[in-house]
């Protein structure tokens, strides 16, 4: 095998969680191949270097093997290497595990409401959709 699709790719080494999330993406012009702009049917091979933004965060990748089938997270992290600078990587890192935490609010609270969902997505820093 010499190439395959980007948005399998990129499900196949467990950086989508699913191949729809990866063509989105795709579609969305959030992934680039060797600095262009690649579309989910766009072909990958060893060496390329792809580019994306993930949650609002550009990470980015060098190909080191092809596979089309999700395999465990064992054995998909050999096939990148991961080129992130650290400073975005530590930023990713820092939101993940501020986004595991459960968000509380009061009894009886209730709902938020439309102001206050925005104002919460902003607070957080999500980007605008």
């Amino acid at each position: 095998m010499d190439k395959v699709r980007i948005d399998k790719w990129l499900w196949s080494v467990r950086i989508y969680k699913s191949r729809s999330m990866a063509t989105d993406a795709c579609r969305a012009n959030q992934v680039k191949i060797d600095r262009i702009v690649a579309k989910a049917s766009s072909m990958v091979q060893r060496g390329c270097l792809v580019d994306l933004r993930k949650d609002g965060f550009h990470l980015s990748f060098k190909v080191l093997d092809l596979i089309d089938k999700r395999v465990s997270a064992p054995l998909a992290q050999v096939c990148y290497e991961d080129l992130t600078p650290d400073e975005e990587r530590n930023k990713y890192k820092e939101w993940f595990i501020g986004k595991a935490r459960p968000e509380v609010r009061g009894k009886g609270v209730g709902r938020p409401t439309k102001k206050e969902r925005r104002e919460l997505d902003e607070y957080k820093g999500k980007p605008k959709e």
